[in-house]
């Protein structure tokens, strides 16, 4: 198998993870009260959020061992405080800003194929991580299990990484390296359009 085939291959199997589950969630949402398959089913609702998290996966992947695992471990993990903040009700501003600067940012890590500190890429996707769990939390649907819930959601972010990790395994070729800055291109760009839909809709 070429490098180029075995890309595709991780490409495909990613969309025909995601998109079965986003179709899903839109068609039978009125059923779900909540629960860990509502928390599972969410962040696949929306695209911000999934390019936001695959990005995570895929810049891991480019720096390579510990941050690989590391920042796939620290999104969910930080996520998860910014859903109990938001089932909490605690107010934090700028909440779709954040989510959109997440997909900009974390879009032109992998397009530079940015190479910080481990501490300071953990930082960063900590930042970005409290808005998306926070987004997350607001959105517990009332009478839910909020701890089912935010399990869920926290399996769902990290199914997400590891397709994000999987496909950016194809940075080691380069055809591979190329494509990946596309992706990152367009992760950019998404995230520039979801914050100007924001404002245009604000």
């Amino acid at each position: 198998m070429t490098p180029h085939s075995s890309f595709a291959g991780r490409c495909a199997s990613f969309l025909l993870t995601v998109l079965p589950l986003a179709a899903f969630v839109h068609v039978g949402q009125g059923d779900l009260h909540g629960g860990f398959h509502a928390g599972l089913l969410h962040p696949v609702s929306g695209l911000d959020h999934v390019v936001a998290m695959v990005a995570v996966g895929l810049w891991g992947a480019q720096l390579g061992a510990p941050a690989m695992w590391a920042l796939p471990v620290c999104f969910p993990l930080v996520m998860a405080l910014g859903g109990a903040l938001g089932a909490a009700g605690v107010p934090l501003p700028g909440i779709e800003i954040g989510i959109a600067l997440s997909g900009v940012t974390l879009g032109a890590m992998v397009a530079f194929a940015a190479r910080p500190p481990l501490w300071a890429a953990l930082t960063l996707v900590g930042v970005f991580a409290i808005f998306h769990g926070r987004a997350h939390g607001a959105e517990l649907p009332p009478g839910s299990d909020a701890v089912a819930y935010s399990a869920g959601f926290v399996v769902a972010t990290g199914t997400l990484h590891v397709c994000g990790i999987l496909c950016g395994l194809a940075h080691r070729s380069r055809l591979g390296a190329r494509a990946l800055r596309v992706a990152g291109t367009m992760t950019a760009s998404g995230g520039c359009y979801f914050r100007v839909a924001h404002f245009a809709g604000a």
